[in-house]
């Protein structure tokens, strides 16, 4: 069996966990539907690693996957350009910010009366110990 050019991505494993998960909910047909392909086998494809997800495709995408876009983004962007080019991009132009992350810089202001504080080793450790690492 020859191996497909992207399975090893961390993008094509993301679509396929996300499929997974929202099965109960929605087909792959459904999700296709959504991010605008015609053939439900696309999905199959960038899942398993033989095709990749084209960046204008990654809002739609992330509809049909109800996931972050700028999350999505990143995977595709690494997917397409490989993980140093990706990194040098961030670098760059910064790191996308999820409508997740985007929460908690929210709350953060709001807590520290926008003051903006400086991660110390204790915050650092409050973070950790939410999450239990």
């Amino acid at each position: 069996m020859t191996k497909k050019p992207h399975e090893d991505t961390d993008l094509a494993k993301y679509v396929a966990r996300r499929v997974l998960e929202l099965k109960s909910k929605k087909s792959q047909s459904q999700i296709a539907k959504e991010a605008g392909f015609p053939n439900p086998n696309m999905i199959t494809m960038i899942k398993n690693g033989a095709s990749k997800l084209a960046m204008d495709r990654v809002p739609s995408m992330a509809r049909g996957l109800e996931c972050d876009p700028a999350f999505l983004m990143g995977l595709a962007l690494e997917q397409a350009v490989g993980a140093t080019a990706a990194k040098a991009i961030a670098e760059i132009f910064g790191t996308p910010v999820t409508a997740n992350e985007l929460g908690w810089l929210q709350e953060i202001r709001k807590a520290s009366g926008n003051s903006d504080p400086r991660m110390s080793a204790r915050s650092r450790a409050a973070v950790h110990a939410m999450f239990g690492r």
